[in-house]
């Protein structure tokens, strides 16, 4: 390798590691959960309170959302895989937990109303 190679790799490095200081010393900590279940949002909670209610789906499935030290974590679900029960607990905007087989969706958001929000419009 030659040393503009080295120069280069340098350089690249340099600036991927300042994006990632940027994007992680930030606090982009969200301030509600939303749930929604087949689209429809039916609850959205502070994640500044504890909380814990199992939602009931219309096929039948249950899960369960707990709120606990500011961080949202599902820790019951009744559906074939599971996956939702085993994603690590999010606190962070833009960060959800689904279960696809009950069509519920848990994300954090920043704000109570950003169901209103339409940004195609």
């Amino acid at each position: 390798m030659k040393k503009a190679d080295f120069i280069v790799i340098a350089v690249v490095a340099l600036v991927a590691g300042i994006i990632l200081f940027f994007l992680y010393s930030t606090d982009n900590t969200g301030n509600y959960v939303q749930v929604e279940i087949d689209g429809e949002v039916v609850d959205t909670v502070s994640l500044g309170e504890d909380f814990e209610k199992e939602y009931k789906t219309e096929n039948g499935g249950t899960n369960t959302l707990v709120i606990k030290d500011g961080k949202a974590v599902m820790t019951q679900a009744d559906c074939p895989d599971g996956i939702c029960k085993n994603h690590k607990p999010i606190s962070r905007s833009g960060e959800s937990i689904i279960c696809l087989p009950h069509k519920l969706v848990v994300s954090v958001v920043d704000s109570s109303n950003d169901a209103e929000i339409d940004a195609v419009a």
